[in-house]
């Protein structure tokens, strides 16, 4: 089983496919074979009582793919039930092979009226379905989602567009189990489609890996072992070797943020941190975290000295859109020191023509990065790789854009994207916790781009490690910073495999 490493558009899997026909010669009916072979495996062992299933084709490759697996269930003994949704006198090349191969093994295919079968698959629309759903393949989506049982999509879920998980359809196949082949969709793993995938399993069709040296795709985080831990600490190490962190937020109300974004800074492993806080906030920081160095502004106080020694700041947390908040960014982007800007701070900078300091990281969920492009939250969630570059280069500054499926872009380029973590992480404070963890990878010494990728894994193997402790119960932000295991302690088991 080969972990997922790379995630590919659905234009890129298919030059694969190109790639491995044209320059490596292997036919494509054996590609749809091998396709075929894994997803019948694969739902034999996940549902070895199934007596029949009902094979529910589209009139393309991806129904290429559903013949195979009928045929293969019709000699297991497996009674199988084929609908066909189009005509098929629209399949060509191999699709019609396989289908010409189907029907040889004796599997008839019938008119849709309702499905009968013990476990359904999917194999309506792959890879190439773009735009909205034709009303044929909606009909064969509600048939599926009618019936009850647990369904196998192949390559991707009828209705989900492999790019960006955005949905052709309001109800998409709702899969309990998704094969993909050759290479990872990307609209697997971000977008609203994340939550129609089900259990994700990859099958790469004994390709030869120079292949995928010709088409570059998207880098799972970690891309590299310095993005999952900070280095070890040399033994005559002291604290001021490993940065200096200036938390700064906590408007009135709202201590709770500035603290998490403390205590994940110091967690996972900056030498000093110190906050800047309303003076109310002072006495409940320094009771719950001595080891916070507090610093109270309420007003235009010098903190001249504070910003010099500080290596990297973190603004955003409970900030507030009050003046306190505007005024104290403001001093805090015009020191030049590196930032990582978040929550509130975000807010501020989409309405201002502020200048971001060189070097520093934005850490958006959907509804700040609507703010920042000025779009809606749910074209943002319809386009996340698009929202990410674009963020990136308008601002011109690492970006991370947060949610299922965490982005991280520089320059307009996508750098890689985060598959571990869990729902459960969508609690108040996480995302706080996130700009800790951030900043202290920076203060460390690590470019940009590296400390947003090393922070983002940090904080989803943390979230999978809390969410395991508590199992599977409500995780709250404190369990995360708990959970912190910057020197690559072994975190929970990955919910993607490959083969």
């Amino acid at each position: 089983m080969r972990a997922i490493s790379r995630i590919y558009t659905g234009d890129q899997v298919r030059a694969l496919d190109r790639i491995l026909i044209n320059k490596f010669d292997v036919p494509g009916i054996s590609l749809m074979k091998r396709a075929g072979l894994f997803a019948f495996d694969r739902l034999c062992d996940r549902w070895p009582g199934a007596a029949s299933i009902s094979v529910v084709c589209g009139s393309g490759n991806n129904a290429g793919d559903g013949y195979i697996v009928a045929g293969l269930a019709h000699n297991r003994g497996i009674r199988v039930q084929l609908i066909q949704i189009g005509s098929v006198e629209g399949l060509k090349g191999d699709a019609e092979t396989a289908y010409r191969w189907s029907l040889e093994q004796g599997v008839i295919p019938e008119i849709p009226t309702v499905l009968d079968g013990d476990v359904v698959v999917d194999a309506m629309l792959g890879t190439g379905s773009v735009g909205s759903i034709r009303d044929s393949y909606v009909a064969g989506i509600d048939l599926i989602n009618e019936h009850g049982a647990p369904v196998v999509a192949l390559d991707i879920p009828t209705g989900i567009s492999a790019d960006t998980g955005a949905l052709g359809t309001q109800s998409p196949v709702k899969a309990d189990l998704t094969t993909t082949f050759i290479g990872a969709k990307l609209g697997l793993f971000t977008g609203p489609g994340v939550d129609f995938a089900g259990q994700i399993e990859l099958s790469e069709l004994d390709a030869p890996q120079a292949a995928f040296e010709q088409v570059q795709g998207l880098s799972v985080i970690p891309r590299k072992d310095s993005e999952r831990a900070v280095s070890k600490r040399p033994i005559g190490a002291h604290k001021n070797n490993f940065g200096h962190v200036l938390i700064v937020g906590g408007d009135h109300g709202m201590c709770g943020a500035v603290l998490l974004a403390a205590e994940s800074a110091l967690r996972t492993g900056a030498g000093l941190v110190s906050v800047i806080t309303r003076s109310e906030h002072r006495s409940a920081i320094v009771a719950r975290r001595p080891e916070v160095m507090v610093y109270e502004v309420d007003g235009q106080q010098d903190i001249g000295s504070l910003l010099n020694r500080a290596n990297v700041i973190a603004v955003g947390p409970g900030l507030g859109q009050g003046a306190w908040g505007r005024a104290i960014l403001q001093r805090m982007l015009d020191s030049g020191k590196e930032c990582v800007v978040d929550a509130d701070a975000l807010n501020f900078i989409a309405h201002e023509s502020w200048s971001l300091p060189a070097g520093s990281i934005l850490t958006p969920h959907p509804g700040e990065a609507s703010r920042l492009l000025g779009i809606t939250t749910d074209s943002i969630q319809a386009d996340r790789p698009t929202a990410a570059r674009t963020i990136s280069a308008k601002y011109k500054a690492v970006t991370v854009l947060k949610g299922a499926g965490t982005l991280i872009a520089n320059g307009g380029e996508l750098l890689g994207i985060c598959i571990a973590g869990n729902s459960g992480m969508a609690t108040a404070g996480s995302g706080d916790v996130l700009t800790g963890i951030v900043a202290a990878a920076k203060a460390l010494g690590i470019d940009a781009p590296t400390a947003a990728a090393l922070g983002v894994w940090l904080h989803a193997s943390s979230g999978d490690r809390a969410n395991t402790s508590v199992h599977g119960r409500a995780i709250i932000a404190s369990d995360i910073v708990e959970s912190l295991r910057p020197y690559g302690e072994s975190s929970s088991a990955e919910r993607f495999g490959g083969s």
